[in-house]
């Protein structure tokens, strides 16, 4: 991923955020045949103590699954293991823009994590399952746990063969945060707006992750100096 500094995200609380808000990651392994091999899956992260640093890559670790066979395919444990996690995104119009001419661009926030996996015991596996499931069904109104139920439980003692856990200590990252830093704060406020809006481009997740990054405002996320759309000017 090219390097521009202004862009560069590099606190490892805001990866763990990044992590925790988009879940679904992308696995890729250079395997020993030297054949690329990419998959998907749900991660969560293996949160720290109470007094844990979150200073350095090495306290970012992730667990999850693959299913039978991508542990084959991926070599998994046998060699580093790329994940990335993608966050917010969309395009930007140089109709937003105040220059012209001007060339359109992409907003997005994006880390890639590296890393090599260690494999879980089946019984590890299945208490990351567990609380996989746990992590999404927490926001459901009536949520279906893994082991809400004797069947359920047993059921998943038996699909659980068809997965293999890992656990990833991330030992390197690069991250990007690309939200229109380098524009005046006229054309940002114009940008966020029509992201707010309801065009062909519009994206409330990607406005709402650009007033983040362009500073700390009332307690509905909006920066000082950046009015939410329909708000007071």
């Amino acid at each position: 991923m090219r390097h521009t500094p202004s862009f560069a995200l590099t606190e490892v609380a805001a990866i763990k955020r990044l992590i925790r808000e988009n879940p679904w990651a992308t696995l890729v392994s250079h395997t020993d045949s030297g054949e690329l091999v990419a998959s998907h899956y749900p991660v969560i992260l293996e949160e720290s103590g109470e007094g844990a640093s979150d200073g350095a890559a090495e306290d970012i670790v992730l667990v999850s699954h693959v299913g039978r066979p991508d542990e084959q395919l991926h070599e998994l444990g046998r060699h580093e293991l790329l994940l990335i996690i993608q966050g917010p995104h969309g395009y930007i119009s140089p109709g937003w823009y105040d220059a012209k001419p001007a060339v359109p661009t992409w907003n997005f926030v994006t880390a890639h994590l590296t890393g090599t996996p260690e494999l879980l015991s089946d019984d590890e596996n299945l208490r990351v399952l567990d609380r996989l499931v746990d992590n999404f069904e927490d926001r459901m109104r009536e949520p279906r746990r893994l082991n809400a139920t004797v069947a359920n439980s047993e059921y998943a003692a038996r699909i659980v063969q068809g997965t293999v856990g890992f656990r990833l200590r991330v030992t390197r990252f690069t991250a990007k945060n690309k939200m229109s830093q380098n524009r005046p704060v006229e054309t940002v406020e114009r940008i966020i707006g029509e992201l707010e809006g309801s065009g062909p481009y519009a994206s409330p997740t990607l406005a709402a992750e650009m007033r983040r990054v362009h500073g700390a405002g009332p307690a509905d996320g909006t920066p000082v100096g950046i009015p939410a759309r329909g708000g007071a000017e």
